[in-house]
């Protein structure tokens, strides 16, 4: 086993080489937010979707943009608002008057990258037309299906101060986000390389580094990255300490948890570790890779109880908690 592991060590770290190309041609454009780059490419390399969270101004939209820029896939930008409808999205039929038939007239979702700008201000019905696609990659247009591009991704965006006018997300819709990214303002020193570049010459458009095929080809290793047993159960303790924080010893926190994480959030926690791992130039998920990820996979699928509202405890707050309770192995 012991040599398996070491010779997909030495795999994954040939393969994972063109991680570092693409990061520095992000960043020629992009300063600083080197933690969201971090989770696009794990969500990139996993087949998953991110809603980032953050105020304006963050580069939230221009580093997804650049993302795009340097995968050599098609990229549309939608902007959500209130009155978009689910044709504006998935697309629709329009009638040929000489022919009588009806023919499809594909949407901007049929796209590689996807960047769902605003999500929260769209309605519902526009919100619901997000799901089939985001979790069959597949559209329905009337009595016909369309499948969608590989790879595909849903990068949503939205403003966590101004909820005047916005549509709150359903837990149904959440849950099919791989992370949630919180991102905060730049450090001061990156603000002001971000003055330098911008009152200096603009750097050069992004180029491409990566090709669609070679995107599915990475995430093929990453599906092989080696999860040991132990890691597995680390990963359920801290998954049903969401669900039932009694019986895992934690008295208080239940009290703050009206329904814990899915499912669907074990894989991702499981996948997106792998993609850590990967990033990093290991064949093997270690326990500090779950660690990482945790709060990022798992914040969107914890639904707080009013006690915890009222007491200004977020999700992120609990599974941190969490997390330092849950032994290590």
């Amino acid at each position: 086993m012991t040599q398996s592991i070491t010779e997909l060590n030495r795999r994954i770290q040939k393969e994972s080489g063109f991680v570092q190309d693409l990061v520095t041609e992000i960043r020629r454009t992009i300063v600083g937010q080197d933690y969201l780059i971090n989770r696009l490419l794990i969500a990139l390399f996993t087949n998953g979707h991110v809603l980032i969270e953050g105020v304006p101004g963050l580069a939230k939209t221009l580093t997804v943009r650049t993302l795009s820029a340097t995968l050599s896939t098609d990229f549309q930008r939608i902007q959500f608002t209130p009155d978009l409808l689910p044709a504006d999205l998935i697309g629709t039929q329009i009638y040929n008057p000489k022919t009588g038939d009806f023919s499809p007239r594909l949407g901007p979702i049929f796209s590689n990258i996807v960047l769902a700008d605003e999500i929260n201000r769209a309605p519902a019905k526009v919100q619901s037309a997000l799901l089939e696609a985001m979790e069959e990659r597949q559209v329905t247009i009337g009595e016909n299906t369309y499948r969608l591009d590989d790879p595909f991704l849903v990068l949503a965006t939205q403003n966590p101060v101004e909820q005047e006018g916005t549509y709150p997300l359903p837990e149904a819709q959440l849950d099919r986000f791989m992370l949630k990214v919180v991102i905060t303002y730049p450090t001061r020193d990156e603000e002001h390389e971000i003055i330098n570049r911008m009152a200096g010459v603009r750097p050069e458009p992004p180029q491409p580094i990566i090709t669609p095929d070679e995107i599915i080809q990475a995430r093929q290793v990453v599906n092989e990255i080696y999860v040991d047993e132990k890691i597995k159960s680390y990963a359920l303790d801290i998954i049903f300490a969401t669900r039932d924080p009694q019986k895992s010893g934690m008295k208080k926190i239940s009290t703050l948890i009206e329904f814990g994480a899915s499912p669907r959030g074990t894989l991702a926690l499981i996948k997106a570790s792998k993609a850590y791992a990967f990033l990093n130039g290991r064949g093997y998920v270690i326990p500090d890779d779950i660690k990482r990820i945790a709060p990022d996979v798992l914040r969107h699928r914890i639904v707080t109880s009013f006690e915890a509202q009222a007491e200004n405890i977020d999700s992120t707050r609990i599974i941190r908690e969490i997390i330092n309770r849950i032994e290590v192995p």
